[in-house]
């Protein structure tokens, strides 16, 4: 998928490593969690080894009836991040997940909005979803905006021990008719290119589905 900004797509071995080594950088605030499993606790090397660990392991137990697409996101041809898309009976549910993470060096120039941006495209346009999901613990400003800029409704909380202290988190819920109108406002141009040979991995129909109106 590529953007006017960015390019998602699966990285190759040395720029997946290039992405570990940039969350072993840190990717908030020590005092900070923005994640339900705390795995940016992990000293660096264990952290960079974390997210080679996980990429392999969700390509690894892909199915259509559970896969996790985890895309690395390239901004001028560097690894800026990661931003996945995600759904458990998708031919059944029309639903979708979401979760990502920036480097710090690049967070604050609107490149979350952008990538999520693309994934929903993915999801909605490409797919067909009917909804996608998401969440950010209450303390999470950046991660809100970004959901409020995309359409997103609250719908609802739900409260987890983190670090052994109670954390609230926010949830997030995306119809395809509140995607299409955000879509429209923020005039992010997506292409998606490869994805039709791909579809029945997905659990999705042959056949895109048309994006968001004019």
């Amino acid at each position: 998928m590529t953007t006017p900004r960015l390019e998602l797509r699966l990285p190759d071995p040395e720029e997946l490593a290039a992405l570990a080594d940039l969350a072993a950088e840190g990717l908030h605030p020590p005092e900070e969690m923005p994640f339900l499993v705390p795995w940016t606790d992990q000293p660096p090397a264990e952290r960079a080894r974390s997210v080679l660990q996980h990429h392999w392991l969700r390509r690894a137990d892909w199915t259509p009836e559970n896969w996790a697409l985890h895309l690395a996101v390239f901004a001028e041809g560097r690894a800026v991040g990661l931003q996945d898309v995600s759904a458990e009976h998708f031919a059944v549910l029309r639903q979708v997940g979401t979760g990502s993470w920036l480097g710090r060096r690049y967070q604050g120039l609107g490149i979350g909005t952008e990538m999520r941006a693309a994934v929903l495209h993915l999801a909605f346009a490409g797919l067909g979803a009917v909804e996608a999901v998401s969440g950010a613990f209450d303390h999470n400003a950046a991660s809100l905006r970004v959901s409020e800029k995309l359409g997103y409704e609250r719908d609802g909380v739900q409260r987890f021990a983190i670090r052994g202290r109670p954390a609230t988190e926010i949830r997030l819920r995306l119809p395809r008719e509140r995607w299409a109108a955000a879509a429209r406002a923020l005039e992010v141009p997506v292409t998606v290119s490869g994805l039709e040979p791909c579809l029945p991995l997905f659990g999705a129909a042959a056949g895109p589905t048309a994006g968001p109106a004019a």
